[in-house]
């Protein structure tokens, strides 16, 4: 079933102070979202966010919560059932990337560490949080992941990123099925696998064949509608669907000469991240 607006709905989004997961904050204010929560390690820019969202007219709710610390979003999972009830949209938005050196030169082992526990198992524990209540419920309820085209594709300089969002990427979509196949069709999940896209987070790396950097606005847009349709998958740009469509039918070695002539392979290899 369609939703056609979050209007009334509340909402909660983890990686909300800055890039995508503010622009998805805005988009449910101004749908006049019940509540909006927003989840975030940098207090600083949370607090700053969650004021321009009050200035537009949100009913807003904060948390400080490094989501790779499962204690954590517990604890914050249960202060927000306490200060807004359950959640009927959750965006699990938090992420980051560590790049541009092969695996064996990795320096700081900590980063494979954090890298998984931000973008595949907070997903699963924030989701964990709030999912029984969505399929308790009987009304339109949606999860919205951000994954990425990385989770499709195999790229050197960012084999830990890859396999956290090949991670993210089987264990979204595998729930999105066992709803399906539970009869709770009030429930739906939304994934999406996008390409670079220019919050800064990917500075340095480079758009491939017939594929640019992303703007955020526009993956903003087509991951928000589409999560309110529950569309079960969304890869972007359609370059990266023919890109995993061709991974699956060519022979191993044609298919890396493929993605190493058309870019995909040197696409981090000038990658510095957000300072």
């Amino acid at each position: 079933m369609k939703l056609d607006t979050v209007a009334g709905k509340k909402v909660l989004i983890t990686g909300a102070a800055m890039g995508l997961g503010k622009l998805f904050a805005a988009r449910a204010v101004r749908e006049g979202a019940a509540a909006v929560v927003l989840w975030d390690i940098n207090d600083t820019a949370l607090r700053e966010t969650a004021a321009e969202m009050t200035a537009a007219g949100g009913t807003v709710h904060t948390y400080t919560v490094d989501v790779s610390d499962s204690g954590a979003v517990a604890t914050a999972a249960a202060a927000v059932r306490v200060d807004a009830g359950d959640i009927d949209v959750l965006v699990n938005n938090a992420g980051i990337v560590r790049g541009n050196t092969y695996f064996w030169e990795t320096k700081d082992r900590n980063d494979i560490d954090k890298t998984m526990a931000i973008n595949s198992l907070a997903p699963m524990y924030v989701t964990l949080e709030f999912l029984p209540a969505m399929v308790a419920g009987t009304t339109e309820a949606r999860v919205l992941t951000i994954a990425s085209s990385a989770g499709l594709v195999h790229n050197p300089r960012m084999s830990v990123y890859a396999a956290s969002k090949w991670a993210a990427l089987g264990w979204s979509d595998s729930v999105r099925i066992e709803l399906e196949q539970s009869g709770h069709d009030h429930v739906k999940v939304t994934t999406v696998c996008p390409t670079y896209i220019d919050t800064g987070m990917f500075e340095g790396a480079k758009g491939f064949w017939l594929t640019p950097i992303l703007d955020q606005h526009k993956v903003v847009e087509t991951s928000w509608t589409a999560m309110k349709k529950g569309t079960p998958l969304v890869i972007l740009p359609w370059t990266s669907r023919l890109n995993k469509a061709l991974s699956g039918v060519l022979p191993l070695k044609l298919r890396d000469l493929f993605l190493n002539t058309v870019g995909v392979y040197h696409s981090m290899d000038e990658f510095t991240g957000r300072k």
